[in-house]
C-alpha cells in the first residue's frame, strides 16, 4: 500500500532503535513512496558505549539507504529511563515505549510530519499491541501513528546487517534486558 497524504508522499518520522532493525523498515517505507527521516532517541540503552555503537550502526544504515537521521545525543540520559521504570522493572517495556514514542511524536508535530512510526515494530521480541496502542494514543491533531507489522522482514534484516557489517546487539538495550540475556553466566 503506497503511503500518501493528501496526494503527496507521506512524511514519516521514524524512531530508530538501531541499525539492523531499521534496514527493512526504512526500505519498505521508501519503496512505498514515503519520505522518511529517522530519529535516534534511546535513553534506555546502557551503557554509553553500547548507545554509541548502536547509534553509529543506525547512522551507517541511514547513509546507505539515503535518508536523514536526527540523533539526539544531547538528550541521552539513562536516568530518564530508570525513573520511568522505577518500581516496575519486570514490566518496564511499556514505559520504555512511551518514552521513545512520546519524544518521536512531539518532534514529528514540531517539524510538521504527517506520521510517525518506530523500528521497534520490526522486532519479534517487542510487544506490538502495546506499541500500537501507545502510538495511537499519541497521534491526533493531524499526526498519524503509522502502525505496520514489519516482522516479515526479520530474516532479511539480519542477513543484510551481517552483509553490511552493521553492529548487531543481543539484547534490547536496557540494563535489565542485558542482565536477563546473560544471567546464565552466573553460577547458582
Amino acid at each position: 500500500m503506497p503511503y500518501f497524504w493528501n496526494r503527496k508522499p507521506m512524511r514519516v518520522l521514524l524512531h530508530v532503535c538501531c541499525g539492523p532493525c531499521s534496514i527493512t523498515v526504512a526500505r519498505e517505507l521508501l519503496d512505498q513512496g514515503a519520505e522518511i527521516e529517522g530519529l535516534y532517541y534511546n535513553p534506555n540503552i546502557h551503557p554509553l558505549a553500547e548507545y554509541a555503537r548502536r547509534r553509529d550502526g543506525a547512522l551507517e544504515v541511514a547513509a546507505r539507504l539515503g535518508f536523514p537521521l536526527t540523533v539526539l545525543d544531547a538528550e541521552y540520559d539513562p536516568r530518564v529511563f530508570f525513573r520511568a521504570v522505577n518500581g516496575r522493572e519486570d514490566a518496564r517495556c511499556g514505559a520504555c515505549y512511551g518514552l521513545r514514542l512520546g519524544r518521536t511524536a512531539a518532534l514529528a508535530r514540531e517539524r510538521g510530519f504527517d506520521a510517525f512510526s518506530s523500528t521497534l515494530l520490526y522486532s519479534k521480541y517487542q510487544q506490538h499491541d502495546d506499541i500500537a496502542d501507545q502510538g495511537a494514543a499519541l497521534a491526533g491533531d493531524g499526526l498519524e501513528f503509522l502502525y505496520r507489522d514489519f516482522r516479515s522482514g526479520w530474516g532479511e534484516g539480519i542477513r543484510i546487517s551481517k552483509e553490511w557489517g552493521i553492529y548487531r546487539q543481543q539484547w534490547c538495550g536496557c540494563l535489565y534486558s542485558e542482565n536477563e540475556r546473560y544471567a546464565k553466566l552466573l553460577k547458582p
